[in-house]
């Protein structure tokens, strides 16, 4: 197929956004692919470098509005968060240094962003960021490091994991009090992501050092506490729920592997291997929740030690993996951009 036709039939498909987009970060090619959930195909590729952002603005995570309007992703090398409309046109943005992980408020106009894991000493505060305009401002939340980030699902209280110390900072979203919770533990976890069960009053942490899934009771909103660990394989990633609840998934980056956890029983339900998974990292679920899709930044494919910060090559292709709920296998491997990362989709809860 010659370029002209494939970007004439690439301008007919941008016509009309996909339903249920999925939004991917390539970090390293500085892009973003979306997917449509229907097909589960590449029906466009956001080039920052174009909107005039710099080849090393590394996007690195996505958050969707509830209704689909709008989505955002942070920029870890240019220290921005985007604000992008459903036509995939750049509508707002703010300052933030090395921009990390991203959580939206269930009921207000908010954006929460955290430090990426690459920031070597950043400041120990959050960006609050008023979603209608972008304005946003810093908050100090009092922990090293802070990281994971998830909302309480009545949006009272936000909730930050620290990389550096086994701590939690509890901020009371009205009065940006902030209260430390500490985390049992007798060596570092490193939290990586929070994710929020839509059944129950329950949030999961991926601990990267300690190779657990940490289980929080979020009956008291201020106050997490943590009843279960459940040991899995190798560096945990980025969890996400199934929208009934029943089951988490996430990939292991040092095993090449997705695991999925019984959520009524804490168990390991299954271990997902095969083509496609390589340094598995980002994970989104499709708002019907059919399917799980996991990011590979596929960046020691070619053997030697592992890292979960190193740089990536811009030329070559990452995978995103589709796997299907139902039978807990890969459905489908679609191909990237170098270094696919963080992924973003409409939270199927608030359908």
């Amino acid at each position: 197929m010659s370029c002209t036709i494939r970007l004439f039939l690439l301008a007919l498909i941008q016509q009309a956004p996909p339903a249920e987009p999925v939004y991917v970060a390539n970090q390293d090619a500085a892009s973003i692919t979306v997917i449509d959930a229907a097909r589960n195909a590449v029906v466009d590729i956001v080039d920052l470098k174009r909107l005039g952002f710099s080849p090393t603005a590394k996007p690195h995570h996505v958050a969707v509005e509830p209704d689909g309007s709008f989505w955002y992703v942070s920029l870890i090398g240019d220290n921005r968060v985007l604000k992008f409309d459903r036509a995939n046109r750049l509508v707002g943005q703010a300052r933030f240094d090395q921009a990390g992980m991203l959580a939206l408020h269930p009921s207000r106009d908010l954006l929460f962003v955290t430090h990426s894991m690459t920031a070597v000493n950043p400041d120990p505060t959050i960006g609050v960021i008023r979603r209608s305009d972008m304005e946003i401002e810093e908050v100090d939340v009092l922990i090293p490091r802070p990281h994971a980030v998830a909302v309480a699902p009545a949006g009272s209280h936000v909730y930050v994991g620290s990389l550096g110390e086994n701590r939690i900072a509890v901020m009371e979203v009205e009065t940006q009090r902030v209260r430390l919770v500490d985390v049992p533990g007798d060596r570092p976890h490193s939290f990586v992501q929070f994710a929020i069960s839509p059944a129950s009053p329950i949030m999961v942490a991926s601990a990267e050092l300690t190779n657990l899934l940490l289980v929080f009771d979020l009956t008291r909103p201020e106050s997490p506490s943590l009843v279960k660990s459940v040991p899995v394989n190798p560096m945990p990633w980025d969890p996400v729920f199934t929208p009934d609840g029943r089951f988490v998934y996430f990939g292991n980056q040092r095993s090449n592997t997705v695991t999925v956890v019984d959520a009524s029983e804490w168990t390991v339900a299954s271990v997902i291997e095969g083509e496609g998974l390589s340094d598995p990292y980002g994970s989104a679920v499709s708002p019907d929740g059919r399917y799980v899709y996991i990011a590979n930044r596929w960046l020691h494919s070619g053997g030697g030690e592992h890292s979960a910060h190193g740089a990536g090559d811009p030329g070559r292709k990452a995978t995103v993996v589709v796997i299907d709920t139902g039978r807990r296998a890969i459905q489908k491997v679609i191909e990237v951009p170098g270094d696919a990362t963080g992924v973003g989709a409409r939270p199927a809860a608030l359908r």
